[in-house]
Order: structure tokens, then sequence, then C-alpha cells
């Protein structure tokens, strides 16, 4: 673990944070105050076919957040593979350790793989998506529930997953990467009725086609010239951009949102409102 300072600011832990959503989480909480232990696997994942981020990359995004933060805020890092139950318990309780506590726990890590139909999908495939894309989510609960109940009451603890549009739609030779996002929205929900009586929300947030390395990958497994051509399926159209989908993340972690909670909240451009 990287550490920069000490602080008992308000404290997030943020997965995937090298990158695409989880780096635009990541900034956009720092400039709200939040106090950050950033968190990503910094190097390749077997059955994922593109580059994966850094370490590098990682210290670049916290390096961001320290320049565009509100007043005390600090940044931590830890490399962490979710499908790695000990090394996400590791990077919470350096968060714990160092931070003082944790109020929320945001789950970006994700890959996608696809091309070929259902059941032709290989075993390599079909267990990275779900190990990192819903059983991450998972592993990051387990990991950081017990932390946010070591606040006192009242508490303001929240639990944030990226699902996807996928996870509201079929996705057709994306089948095993829709499952996994099906998959998160229902565990979410499962949390938040489980810790509803204890004060602490959870919520997945959905986005549509996003600006991000994830989408580019997409668009190989469909063939196209271009993720641009993905924008036909937003009623807006265009696609979006990361930090939109972290202004979603950024409300469902603040007080405003203290009354939301089990929700699969759309920032999607209407993709899944036709």
């Amino acid at each position: 673990m990287n550490l920069y300072h000490k602080s008992d600011r308000r404290v997030a832990l943020v997965t995937g944070a090298a990158r695409g959503i989880g780096a635009a989480v990541a900034t956009a909480l720092a400039r709200e105050g939040w106090t950050l232990m950033l968190v990503d696997v910094c190097g390749p994942v077997g059955g994922v076919d593109y580059p994966l981020p850094t370490m590098s990359d990682l210290i670049a995004v916290g390096e961001g957040c320290l320049q565009g933060r509100a007043p005390g805020v600090e940044v931590a890092y830890e490399q962490a593979d979710v499908r790695d139950q000990a090394a996400l318990d590791r990077a919470v309780a350096g968060a714990v350790g160092v931070f003082g506590g944790l109020d929320a726990a945001v789950a970006c890590a994700g890959v996608i793989a696809g091309g070929d139909p259902l059941w032709e999908t290989t075993d390599e495939r079909f267990e990275v998506l779900m190990d990192v894309n819903l059983a991450g989510v998972w592993r990051l609960a387990r990991a950081a529930v017990p932390a946010l109940l070591e606040r006192p009451r009242p508490r303001r603890g929240r639990f944030v997953a990226i699902a996807s549009g996928g996870g509201l739609v079929g996705l057709p030779r994306l089948a095993a990467y829709s499952a996994a996002k099906h998959g998160v929205i229902g565990l979410v929900r499962s949390l938040a009725a489980e810790l509803g009586p204890e004060e602490i929300t959870a919520n997945a947030v959905c986005p549509g086609s996003t600006r991000t390395a994830i989408l580019e990958a997409s668009a190989a497994v469909y063939g196209l010239g271009s993720a641009e051509e993905f924008a036909v399926h937003h009623m807006l159209p265009r696609l979006l951009e990361p930090e939109e989908v972290a202004a979603a993340v950024v409300w469902l972690c603040s007080e405003a949102a203290s009354g939301v909670t089990g929700t699969a909240f759309p920032v999607d451009a209407g993709m899944t409102a036709r």
C-alpha cells in the first residue's frame, strides 16, 4: 500500500479505479471531499483479450484526485484483484487502519469478453466474467460491510456497484457478461434489504454505452468500425462519458440520497427505456 497522508474525513474505497468509470468516480469523490483508497488489479487477467491498466495508471488517477481535491482529501493505493478475497480484505483493512474507518465502498472493477453465442462460450470466458463482474462485487461486500458497520449510529454508509444497461436487457454474443450484470442487480437489492435496518444503503448504477476501454472491446466483439456506433441504441444520440456515470455514483454516496436504496439506477441515455 502506498500512502499519502492520514485523514479522518469521509472514506471511500473504489475498485477498478485505474481508468474508465472507476477513475471518474474517484476523481469526482475527491472533489466532494472524500478520502480515498484506490484499488485495481494493475495487470493482465486471463481470458481478457485487451490490455488492463497498470500501477502507473492507478497512481496517475490518485495524483489527479489530489490536484483537484477539496481541502483535506487524502489518497492511498492498493493493488488487488477482486477475485482475491484476502487482497480485498487487506485493502479494506488498510483504509480503516490509515484513515480510521470506511463510509463507502464502490465496486467499479469489471471486464468484458464475448463474441460467441452462449452455447459456445468457453469455461474460461464464462468464469472470468462471473468471477470479476459478479463475485468481485460480493467479495467487496464481504470485505467492506463489516467496516461500514463499525461506524457508530446514526450511520451514513454507502455501497454502490456498477452494473450495466446489459444488466437490464439481453445482449447477443455477450450473454455471460449480461448474466453477471443481472446478478449484480439482484445481489445489491438483497444487500439493501439486509443493510436497511443498519442505516446503510446499497444501490447499483446501470450505465449505457460509455466511452471506456470496455466499450472499445465491445465494439471489437461486434466487428464495429468504431465504438461510436453504439450510440444508435441511445435515445440521446451520443455515447456517455465516464463522468456522467460518476455523477450518479457520487450522488448515491451523498447525504441527499439517504432515502435511496435497492435501486438499479440507469444512466444510459435512454438505452433501456425503448
